[in-house]
C-alpha cells in the first residue's frame, strides 16, 4: 500500500509560487520575519491567535512537531514583492480514503497576515495555491475550512474565497480569543467540494485580477 503523499511531509511539501505570494514549509530561518510580522497591528487578531514575536521560536517548535506526527504541512507566507515572510498558513487535518492509498479531505487553516498584508491578494493567491495543489495534485474530494463563528471578518474572508457554508458546530473547538482560555468555542464549517473547485479556481482568479487592475475595477 502507498503512503498518502500529505504524510510523507517534509520530504514532500511543496513549494507553492504565484505573483503574490510564495508558501515555503515553515522553518525557524523565517522566525525572525514572522516576528517582525507579528508586531505590526494586531487589532484584526480578536479570534485568531498568533503569536507575539517572543512567540514565535515556540510557534514554528509546535507546527513543525505536529508536521513529524503527520497531522500538518506549515507554510510561511512569503511576499514576492519584498521577500520577505508576512505570516503563515498550514494545511491540517488530513483524512485519507477508506483504503489508505490517498487524501480524501483536509483543512487549510491556521492562517494569518501581518497587518501589512491584508487586503493585498496574498491571502486570495495564497487559498488559490493551497486548493489547487489539494484538488489537482492530492486528489481530495473536499477541502475544509473553519472559524470562530463569532469572527465576521474571518467568515467573510472565507466566503470571499468561495467556501460554502455548511453550520455551526457548537462548543467544537478550543477558543483562541484572549482571556477565553480552556474555553470551548462555536466553529462555523466551510467547504469546498472538487467538483466546485473549477468554478472556484475561476472566482479566485477573477478576483485577483480586479484587485491588480485597482479600485476602479472592483464591484
Amino acid at each position: 500500500m502507498s503512503t498518502p503523499p500529505f504524510l510523507d511531509f517534509p520530504r514532500n511539501a511543496p513549494v507553492l509560487e504565484g505573483g503574490l505570494v510564495r508558501l515555503e514549509p515553515l522553518d525557524h530561518r523565517h522566525a525572525a520575519q514572522l516576528a517582525a510580522a507579528a508586531t505590526e497591528d494586531r487589532d484584526s487578531y480578536t479570534f485568531t491567535w498568533v503569536p507575539t514575536a517572543a512567540e514565535v521560536d515556540g510557534y514554528i517548535d509546535a507546527q513543525l512537531a505536529r508536521a513529524a506526527a503527520g497531522k500538518m504541512v506549515p507554510y510561511a507566507q512569503v511576499s514576492a514583492a519584498s521577500g520577505r515572510a508576512v505570516g503563515a498558513t498550514s494545511y491540517w487535518d488530513p483524512r485519507p480514503w477508506p483504503d489508505g492509498t490517498g487524501l480524501c479531505a483536509v483543512e487549510v487553516g491556521f492562517t494569518w497576515l501581518a497587518g501589512s498584508a491584508q487586503g493585498t491578494g496574498i491571502n486570495t493567491e495564497a487559498k488559490l495555491l493551497l486548493f489547487g495543489n489539494a484538488f489537482d495534485n492530492w486528489g481530495v474530494a473536499r477541502v475544509d475550512l473553519k472559524t470562530d463563528a463569532r469572527n465576521l471578518r474571518s467568515r467573510a474572508a472565507i466566503e470571499g474565497v468561495a467556501g460554502q457554508f455548511e453550520g455551526v458546530l457548537r462548543s467544537w473547538s478550543r477558543s483562541w480569543a484572549p482571556g477565553e482560555d480552556g474555553r470551548l468555542r462555536d466553529s462555523a464549517i466551510y467547504s469546498i467540494l472538487a467538483a466546485e473547485w473549477p468554478e472556484c479556481r475561476s472566482r479566485l482568479t477573477r478576483r485577483l485580477a480586479r484587485m491588480a487592475a485597482g479600485p476602479a475595477s472592483r464591484p
